[in-house]
């Protein structure tokens, strides 16, 4: 397994930025495929964002193209966001995900793909 903490969050107004970092331990960080997810108040948990293994592969939401960029640095165990032009729609309780998929290049896009979860960090944007 590989344990995973998240950090980074805190408030923004509306066109700001924030930076989401994630952080694994336990087990060879580039054996996992990494993902963000978010969970607003009310709402189910939704993907943000997913990068493959070697870090070739990416996908996005469509909320979140052109506004955020997820990246990896397996040699220091992390996965980042780069959250740019903020929305108040972007308010959520921020997920970081990993999956020990078999394919270096491969993605998983769903939340049922990813059997290990860091314990959320909120992120606040507002108007």
């Amino acid at each position: 397994q590989v344990h995973l903490v998240e950090s980074g969050g805190g408030l923004v107004q509306a066109g700001g930025s924030l930076r989401l970092s994630c952080t694994g331990s336990g087990r060879p960080f580039g054996n996992y495929a990494m993902a963000w997810f978010r969970q607003a108040p009310g709402k189910a948990r939704r993907t943000v964002a997913t990068i493959s293994r070697d870090g070739t592969i990416t996908y996005y939401d469509d909320s979140v193209k052109g506004r955020f960029t997820i990246s990896r640095d397996n040699k220091g165990g992390t996965v980042s966001l780069q959250m740019n032009t903020m929305r108040p729609g972007d308010t959520a309780i921020y997920y970081c995900a990993g999956a020990p998929l078999k394919v270096p290049f491969a993605i998983g896009t769903t939340e049922s793909s990813y059997p290990y979860w860091g314990q959320g960090t909120q992120v606040t944007v507002s108007s």
